[in-house]
């Protein structure tokens, strides 16, 4: 009961810090999904190419929750791959807390932040610019359509055949040019100005059922991340943080490696142990900011779960992982401390 009682403690913090942010980007999901035009997607999406300036910013916020919501928008396609990766790259975790907590000058960690905000948008336009040239290069769509439907027949929740969606626009949109087509083929008629009119009434009616399908969608992630969550506890518990420590100082040469290593665990345990080991002078700055920036808290673990490919998760772990090392020892090469 010793060892349960502080894993079971530390699962319902994790689980309870997310769960607001879960609920909030389904609700706008489903909303964006049954009750916003094509027209208004395709600004969402437009506007999606600054997506790493604000992924960046938002990210740098001392909550785990961004990623969370991030890798749940992206699997919906509503943002960008470097939307994506700029969100994880720049999200803090547990480092601000705990900086707190051990008193570090306030100019200290506000540049910490910064700096891992600048490098999330910077890499995010890198990877959103890369994407474009490759599609291009595979004669692509330069955007994918917004799938949000998707994430409900993978959950099996059935909610899409709830709410019927509301199209406020039917001109048909080129992801490749980015233009739409205002044929007189794609204008509305007045048989669907009263179809539409007839739709509108039952839209109080649908507010709850895209209600009920954000509540559905939370309690699915909520539970998975819940076992998950439950199971790394109690393994790093059992390991116990003073020999993920020891992991760390093994090699000093590869330690941006390890740290890179020990950020992708979807934890706070991760986070913890690397700031503790760099405020008691064990590793580099640089290692230090390999870890956090590789760290995304428990968005892989959710992006595993909601976004469909495994091959494609693989990549976009794998993408997080070289800038964040890669980033790292260019600052300790560049004999960068803070």
């Amino acid at each position: 009961m010793e060892f349960w009682l502080p894993v079971l403690e530390d699962t319902i913090e994790d689980g309870l810090k997310i769960l607001p942010f879960l609920f909030i980007t389904y609700l706008v999901m489903e909303y964006l999904e049954h009750r916003t035009g094509d027209k208004t997607q395709e600004l969402v999406q437009k506007a999606g190419r600054f997506g790493p300036l604000l992924g960046g910013v938002f990210g740098a916020f001392p909550q785990c929750g961004f990623s969370a919501a991030a890798s749940n928008l992206y699997a919906g396609r509503v943002i960008t791959l470097g939307t994506l990766i700029a969100i994880y790259l720049s999200t803090s975790d547990e480092m601000v807390p705990l900086f707190i907590s051990k008193q570090v000058e306030p100019s200290k960690m506000i540049t910490i932040i910064a700096m891992k905000a600048v490098i999330g948008v910077i890499f995010g336009f890198i990877v959103d610019f890369a994407a474009r040239k490759y599609r291009k290069y595979k004669r692509r769509a330069m955007m994918d359509p917004m799938r949000i439907d998707e994430l409900c027949k993978r959950e099996k929740c059935h909610c899409e055949e709830d709410t019927p969606r509301i199209s406020a626009h039917r001109g048909k949109y080129d992801f490749t040019t980015g233009e739409s087509d205002h044929n007189d083929e794609a204008k509305i008629t007045k048989a669907k100005v009263k179809e539409n009119a007839h739709s509108h009434d039952h839209n109080h009616e649908s507010h709850g059922n895209i209600l009920r399908s954000a509540l559905i969608h939370t309690l699915h992630i909520f539970i998975y991340v819940m076992i998950f969550t439950l199971i790394l506890n109690a393994a790093i518990e059992f390991i116990g943080e003073d020999k993920l420590a020891g992991f760390l100082q093994g090699n000093v040469v590869l330690s941006h490696a390890l740290a890179g290593l020990v950020g992708l665990i979807p934890n706070c345990a991760a986070s913890i142990v690397i700031t503790e080991l760099y405020l008691s002078g064990i590793i580099t700055f640089g290692a230090m900011m390999s870890g956090l920036l590789v760290g995304a808290g428990v968005g892989l673990l959710i992006l595993y779960r909601v976004n469909e490919g495994t091959t494609r998760n693989i990549q976009i772990t794998a993408i997080l992982y070289l800038i964040g090392t890669f980033t790292g020892f260019i600052l300790d090469v560049m004999h960068v401390v803070v």
